[in-house]
């Protein structure tokens, strides 16, 4: 059994949800695990808006918007009348469960029952078109087996449990069609996993039902080489170890959500990224599987402050990290790089929201400096300090940009440079010609 799932804009439309159902009616026995249609949850959240301001107007103006949208959805992709009518009924039901919320008070806890109704809405429409074009498709509600534990984490013991006893249930059925995003937590109450939440979704249930392979189906060509809005001539990598891939998607590529390759790289269950608008190609597979003496892509993350304490109390001191760390532990911050000296520390925030805080309270421990706009380039492949000149094919490629900080050794597949924002472009394209022009 396989695990699919497709987002936003491959079920965009009735001709996309129309063609999602062509690759997957002949695909086998697999379950599917879809996003909302692309737009919705933003409407939806917008529709939320206006309830927690008890804006009537905006609010109604809004929902007649998502009800011509999904109507003219709905008698598009169904051709008989029984289709349409099964298919409106549910989505009527769902429109007056939302209309519902302008009559109670409001606070997160129905913003994200209301979130969740997006999902509900594509899983069901999908799975009214194909009984209608004879497929023996079941509905399997995420709200009935995901599940977060008190932590507001998965909880992966239930989630196998209840979703072994759903399928057991369903045994006859040619296809599986459920929910990504959504959940419910310990109290029993409709949540979610944050934005990007479909790719874990499907990851969760791939590792819960030991499937054979987890595969995203987005409408991009796998994960590239480079940035093709930067560098010319970029290729899709075929192959990817997990942490190549968790470096790639933490430092700027948007294909896989991070999140997504931990319950599946823990299960060693493989991940495909595919194309839905080129089927056919190989795409990109994401395994535990090592390629050794490789260099696979160039990534790059925007917006960094590089923070920079100098101290000479940190001279043979022993707590003076602690105590730095400390303060971004309290406001929430995560560090993305760290390079150190006898007297001083350098780190990278890219989240600013409480940078003055930050700054105001590292004051105690020493003089403090900062750039902004910075950016960090990764450098992702077989980077085991073993492996004699790799590092410095990438530093040779440098030797002309102006590098704030260097990253090298905390994980055997990146090397990381910090630079200007406005070098990213000329950093990126050296990289690319040292690197992969003669490969």
């Amino acid at each position: 059994m396989k695990v699919m799932k497709f987002g936003g804009t491959s079920v965009g439309s009735a001709q996309r949800i129309q063609a999602v159902a062509g690759l997957i009616k002949d695909a086998g026995k697999n379950i599917v695990v879809l996003s909302a249609m692309s737009g919705t949850t933003n409407t939806l959240v917008e529709i939320a808006g206006y309830l927690y301001n008890r804006n009537t107007e905006g609010f109604k103006d809004v929902m007649s918007g998502l009800k011509a949208k999904y109507r003219a959805t709905v008698d598009e992709l169904l051709s008989t009348p029984e289709a349409k009518k099964k298919a409106w009924d549910y989505l009527q039901g769902i429109f007056s469960y939302i209309n519902s919320f302008t009559r109670e008070y409001f606070s997160t806890t129905e913003e994200k029952a209301i979130l969740a109704q997006g999902e509900l809405m594509s899983t069901y429409m999908m799975t009214c078109y194909l009984q209608e074009t004879g497929i023996n498709a079941v509905l399997l509600p995420a709200l009935e087996f995901m599940k977060l534990d008190i932590n507001g984490e998965p909880d992966q013991d239930y989630i196998r449990t209840r979703l072994a006893a759903v399928l057991k249930e369903n045994d006859n059925a040619d296809l599986y069609i459920t929910q990504g995003f959504i959940c419910t937590n310990i109290k029993d109450e409709i949540d979610n996993l944050q934005r990007g939440g479909s790719d874990y979704s499907a990851s969760l249930i791939g590792a819960a039902v030991d499937a054979e392979e987890i595969q995203i189906w987005t409408d991009i060509d796998g994960m590239h080489n480079n940035d093709p809005r930067v560098v010319d001539k970029t290729s899709a990598v075929r192959h990817l170890h997990f942490e190549e891939a968790a470096e790639l998607a933490y430092f700027g590529a948007k294909i896989l959500h991070p999140t997504c390759i931990q319950p599946a790289k823990y299960a060693n269950i493989p991940v495909r990224l595919l194309n839905t608008m080129q089927p056919d190609a190989p795409g990109t597979l994401i395994d535990n599987v090592s390629e050794r003496g490789s260099i696979k892509a160039v990534a790059a993350k925007d917006n960094i402050a590089a923070i920079k304490i100098k101290s000479s109390r940190m001279l043979l001191a022993y707590g003076f990290l602690r105590k730095v760390f400390e303060i971004f532990e309290s406001y929430q911050t995560s560090i993305d790089m760290i390079a150190t000296s006898e007297v001083g520390v350098s780190v990278t925030i890219d989240n600013t929201k409480h940078l003055n805080e930050i700054i105001h309270d590292l004051k105690k421990y020493g003089s403090v400096t900062v750039d902004l706009d910075m950016c960090i380039i990764c450098v992702v492949g077989d980077m085991d300090w073993s492996n004699l000149g790799f590092e410095s094919k990438a530093m040779d490629a440098m030797k002309d940009i102006p590098v704030r900080m260097v990253s090298f050794g905390g994980s055997n597949y990146n090397i990381s440079f910090l630079v200007k924002e406005e070098d990213k472009k000329r950093a990126l394209q050296s990289l690319s010609k040292c690197l992969f022009d003669n490969a």
